[in-house]
């Protein structure tokens, strides 16, 4: 039942939601004489679907929902999954079969977004709980290579997911498409993320203090949170570098981590520290073109590790696994942009304004659900999900 913080969400609400999808946009509109488990959980799961006049008033009050209870949920999903093996018995057109890889890919988007959520559950509860008892392996002390600059020549270039009709299992977000021109300046990338020692590095200059490497919005916010380090960042004054990090295997003092990416910081924050080093980030299309020459594998979820490791080598990585990276882009549409029909279109498109891309999955990320096309978004001031930087010149 825990929501520790207005992005977060209750685990129990992630595992209703994501079975309410299935309920909505498929069982009941394609198959027959479908009976829903409970007709109230239609508005009181529904996390995509604004009406007109009405907002959900129960939004951020979900924590306080001690019913229904987890088996009642429990219930609800052996409900649904026995309604879905009825419907794959029958022949399913190509509508059908489009809504039910949404709903995997959507389901996928939750399981991330539950561990997140845990982390800073577990963070913000004074016992500082471990999702995992093993502590962080000794690969975390390992030195990372100098950080290289990769040239790109530009020029005009393609983005975007190029749709495959003939494909079903071909799936794409619908904010990923068009395929589309664009025209790119030369531009250098560097090979690798940004380091937690070289972060440690921008906030021994004041960083936090100076309000010349700020945007105006992340100035005031810096203010208005008192921030002085990443989230999940403490003073220990028995770590050789003053600091210790909560992860999701417990606290590890800084020292052990100082060559892993550093994580969990804000737009606002990888802006800065860009400007700091007389740098910035790169554009989506700029991180997409280089992204897409790359294999697309890395340190994702399915490792086991639930933490940023450091770089290996010299070779441009870390593109896909580790932290999300902040963008220099806005989200929007792309031109042509096609929303899909009804109200599927409001999973993307009505929440992108004001909202800043990241590219690349974390370390919590399943590893069949990253691509180089992917679009997360999130507001410039957030810092509980798993974002880091990646610096361009």
């Amino acid at each position: 039942m825990v929501q520790s913080c207005p992005e977060a969400n209750p685990v129990k609400w992630h595992q209703a939601h994501t079975t309410w999808f299935f309920e909505t946009f498929v069982l009941r509109p394609f198959l027959a004489g479908y009976k829903p488990f409970r007709e109230e959980f239609y508005h009181l799961f529904n996390g995509i679907i604004s009406y007109p006049g009405e907002e959900i008033p129960w939004k951020n009050l979900r924590a306080s929902f001690s019913r229904p209870s987890l088996n009642e949920i429990l219930a609800l999903r052996a409900h649904v999954d026995y309604e879905m093996t009825r419907l794959f018995a029958r022949s399913m057109d190509a509508e059908v079969s489009r809504r039910i890889l949404l709903g995997l890919n959507h389901e996928q988007q939750h399981q991330e977004l539950i561990l997140t959520d845990i982390k800073h559950a577990f963070f913000s509860n004074p016992l500082h709980p471990s999702y995992k008892e093993a502590p962080l392996c000794s690969e975390f002390g390992q030195t990372t290579p100098t950080l290289a600059w990769h040239s790109v020549q530009g020029g005009l270039v393609e983005i975007g997911h190029a749709v495959n009709g003939e494909d079903p299992l071909d799936f794409y977000f619908d904010n990923e498409t068009p395929c589309h021109r664009v025209y790119l300046e030369p531009f250098s990338i560097a090979n690798r993320e940004v380091t937690c020692r070289e972060y440690l590095e921008f906030m021994s200059d004041d960083a936090y203090t100076r309000p010349e490497l700020w945007l105006s919005d992340g100035w005031d916010t810096v203010r208005q949170e008192a921030w002085q380090a990443p989230l999940y960042w403490d003073h220990d004054p028995d770590d050789e570098t003053g600091w210790r990090v909560f992860s999701l295997r417990g606290w590890h003092g800084l020292s052990i981590l100082l060559d892993t990416p550093v994580c969990h910081i804000s737009f606002f924050e990888a802006d800065a520290f860009a400007r700091w080093r007389g740098c910035r980030l790169p554009t989506e299309a700029e991180w997409e073109f280089v992204a897409a020459h790359e294999l697309c594998t890395g340190n994702l979820l399915d490792t086991g590790r639930l933490h940023p490791a450091a770089a290996a080598g010299e070779a441009i990585q870390q593109f896909y696994g580790d932290c999300w990276e902040w963008t220099a882009s806005a989200c929007t549409s792309y031109t042509g942009y096609k929303p899909l029909r009804g109200a599927l279109h409001e999973s993307n498109e009505k929440f992108m304004p004001g909202q800043m891309v990241l590219r690349g999955g974390s370390c919590v990320t399943p590893a069949d659900h990253m691509r180089a096309t992917y679009r997360n978004f999130y507001k410039p001031g957030t810092r509980w999900q798993f974002a880091g930087i990646r610096l361009a010149a």
